[in-house]
């Protein structure tokens, strides 16, 4: 009876190694890097190439040390340079990176574009800014998906203009101060009337008068050109202007929870919530308006509609009652639901962020 002979494995494995792929001319090119050398070369940080490259050298397939043949470099890339290669590589080429890795990077551009909207924006009614757990379930809704290509700040730009069109959110003001001379200062408060700016304080003392207004951000720029016009200056005092003496962030979060005996609220939490479950339940009443199939679901304790029914079997609420019932407490309604998961997020985020 033969015996399979085991013999060692004569293949090394990547372990320190950041692949590098470009696809040119239907090839695969391939270069070695270092780890975490990548982003900081396509940042202008690492500016030192042998600090990023594992060596200067083209492959067709890093991992089974395949070298990419001359008569390829040439047709793809018009010459076999291989440090040129290399450098296009790097600038053009799609970083290789496992599965949780990718997952843990854009889950952390994500709290940090959502961290840029909500230093950006505010409630229009309170003047007050949102918190981070109520941007990132609105970026949620709004079916937000992270792009690794693009900046946080211009992703955040973009999420900004989508929030605008379905809830009640706005760009923070900037605080500005214009200044200029005094036999102009006419022409500038005539050209403030003209911006709609709002106007916090005048200084009309001395040689340089000075008014200290809140303008929309879109205008900064034309308001710098039209300012040569009476010799003037702008200083920005503030990128996010808000309600003055509002609540530190560690209250605004408490302020989420509601009380035994609560007022008529005018936190941002109240219409955000009554604009969610809007858009949730809106499809489930028009199909009882129409008679429509139903079925009961056990774990809310709720009729949906048979065509709803899977999309209300992904929705946070249903996962929080599924839970509850697993554990044998009862079903709560959707805004109950929503307030105990703001309060579990509350406390979260303020176990793993310093404010």
């Amino acid at each position: 009876m033969s015996r399979t002979l085991v013999q060692p494995v004569g293949q090394k494995r990547l372990t320190n190694v950041a692949v590098v792929r470009l696809r040119k001319h239907g090839q695969r090119f391939e270069i070695a890097c270092f780890p975490n050398k990548v982003l900081s070369w396509r940042a202008r940080v690492e500016k030192d190439l042998d600090e990023v490259l594992q060596s200067h050298t083209v492959y067709s397939n890093v991992s089974k040390g395949v070298l990419a043949k001359s008569k390829e470099l040439i047709k793809a890339f018009g010459t076999d340079d291989q440090t040129k290669i290399c450098i296009e590589i790097l600038e053009k080429g799609e970083l290789q990176v496992s599965g949780k890795e990718r997952e843990a990077q854009l889950s952390s551009q994500f709290r940090d574009i959502a961290t840029i909207v909500m230093e950006k924006t505010i409630n229009p009614d309170t003047r007050r800014p949102y918190t981070i757990t109520m941007i990132e379930r609105l970026m949620h809704e709004i079916h937000f998906a992270v792009d690794p290509n693009l900046t946080s700040k211009e992703q955040a730009l973009k999420v900004i203009k989508k929030l605008i069109e379905h809830f009640p959110i706005k760009r923070a003001p900037l605080r500005v101060r214009f200044t200029a001379p005094k036999p102009n200062f006419a022409g500038l408060m005539e050209k403030v009337a003209e911006w709609n700016a709002t106007v916090i304080s005048k200084d009309q003392s001395g040689t340089q008068p000075s008014i200290v207004c809140e303008i929309e951000p879109s205008i900064l720029h034309s308001c710098e050109e039209r300012l040569k016009d009476v010799q003037g200056r702008v200083e920005v005092l503030s990128v996010s202007a808000h309600a003055e003496g509002g609540p530190s962030v560690e209250q605004r979060e408490n302020v989420e929870v509601p009380q035994a005996a609560p007022a008529k609220e005018s936190d941002a939490v109240a219409e955000i919530s009554e604009a969610v479950q809007k858009q949730s339940i809106s499809a489930e009443s028009q199909g009882n308006a129409q008679g429509k199939q139903q079925r009961r679901c056990k774990e809310c304790d709720v009729l949906v509609d048979d065509k709803l029914y899977r999309e209300h079997c992904k929705s946070g609420w249903h996962k929080h009652n599924y839970t509850r019932h697993k554990n044998g407490l009862p079903p709560l309604s959707q805004e109950e639901c929503m307030v105990e998961m703001e309060l579990a997020d509350s406390k979260k985020d303020l176990k793993d962020y310093d404010f």
